[in-house]
């Protein structure tokens, strides 16, 4: 075990109060080294309570740059922040929480080819993502390396914990879901919003999974799943039982080393960008509106993000609303369709291709790339 020195132990203090934690709980939590994979809405106080209780090291995975859209919930960072490496701000920041943790940052995306290398030398593995394919692989490369997988996922105003680990006895992810969504079905965060507490409430309890499992104290989330919906403050905790037939984790494993998870969840480029979907993108929007050709552009986003910015001339009908109002669409015109970032603006294509419209177009990019390509003006959100 590692020893503490007299300036941990006057940080430690409190935990060292307490008679079931006391200097062996810290000590294993100094011993440990635990990965973060995402250091975003749920990175950011993983790390920072992982931090500050004195885990000994922390790794994170994230190959983004701080935008000003992240400052809402992801406090690791601040204003200063803005254009940085997520990792580096992360880091500094980290290191100013507690300068005895050893940070080590993985600036790129946690794919196939590197997952298993990046995740061997860690104790426990946090789920800190917000898409299917990198939560698949994540628990994947945690059943394969025998390491407890702290899951938490969160959207609007619900959120949901909990820990996955077949060598203790639990079931895995793919357990609970054998098989991802279709492709647009669940919202991101940036698509369908996030209040920006949740990620806060739901990280830190994710932390506070890891701190269990590392030190043996408490019940850990295994088998059972954590659910939060915030506007009643009701938590449901509901048991999951692993799946014998498990692909990963049952008796007789088909998948035994990384796939194409991009693929398994339907969002490969190449199936986003498939032959039957026309897609044009904000450049070929602009240059044919300036040539004055005739089309119909359909906005299929909510009202209350017309509400927040729009581009001119564009008819809202929202996507859910959009079988009950197809005879609002004009025949005969092309239709060029948009929503924030192209995903729900794909589906809404589909289903007037179904209605028998020929000339239909999603555009690539949906409002953000129109505001970062053609108009600065029209706000991002």
């Amino acid at each position: 075990m590692s020893d503490l020195s007299t300036d941990e132990l006057r940080r430690y203090a409190r935990h060292l109060a307490i008679p079931e934690f006391g200097i062996d709980g810290q000590r294993k939590l100094k011993a440990a080294r635990v990965l973060c994979i995402g250091a975003g809405g749920l990175g950011s106080p993983i790390t920072m309570y992982l931090a500050a209780a004195g885990i000994g090291g922390l790794g994170l995975v994230d190959p983004d740059v701080v935008e000003i859209t992240n400052l809402q919930r992801q406090i690791l960072f601040g204003q200063r922040d803005l254009g940085r490496k997520k990792l580096e701000a992360a880091r500094e920041r980290l290191l100013d929480i507690n300068p005895h943790l050893d940070v080590q940052v993985y600036p790129e995306l946690f794919t196939a080819a590197n997952a298993m290398r990046i995740a061997a030398d860690y104790d426990v593995i946090i789920d800190g993502t917000d898409n299917f394919p990198t939560r698949y692989l994540s628990n994947d490369v945690a059943v394969w390396l025998k390491k407890p997988n702290v899951y938490g996922s969160i959207l609007r105003f619900d959120g949901q914990v909990g820990v996955f680990a077949p060598h203790l006895g639990a079931p895995c992810y793919r357990c609970m879901c054998p098989q991802p969504p279709p492709p647009g079905m669940v919202p991101s965060c940036a698509e369908g919003g996030v209040l920006g507490v949740l990620p806060g409430l739901i990280g830190t309890m994710q932390a506070l999974e890891a701190i269990k499992l590392i030190t043996g104290i408490g019940q850990p989330l295994l088998g059972k799943l954590l659910h939060v919906d915030t506007l009643s403050m009701r938590f449901r905790t509901l048991t999951l039982r692993r799946d014998p037939d498990c692909p990963v984790c049952g008796a007789s494993p088909t998948i035994k080393e990384p796939i194409d998870y991009e693929g398994f969840c339907g969002v490969s480029q190449a199936s986003m960008n498939a032959p039957e979907m026309p897609a044009m993108t904000v450049q070929e929007l602009k240059e044919l509106r300036d040539a004055g050709d005739d089309h119909f552009l359909l906005d299929v986003r909510e009202p209350h993000e017309q509400a927040i910015c729009c581009i001119e001339g564009a008819f809202l009908i929202p996507l859910g609303e959009l079988e009950h109002r197809i005879d609002e669409i004009p025949l005969g015109r092309r239709i060029l369709v948009h929503c924030k970032g192209g995903v729900r603006s794909a589906k809404a294509v589909g289903k007037l291709r179904e209605h028998g419209f020929d000339d239909v177009w999603n555009i690539t990019g949906g409002i953000l790339a129109w505001a970062r390509e053609i108009d600065p003006s029209i706000p991002e959100y």
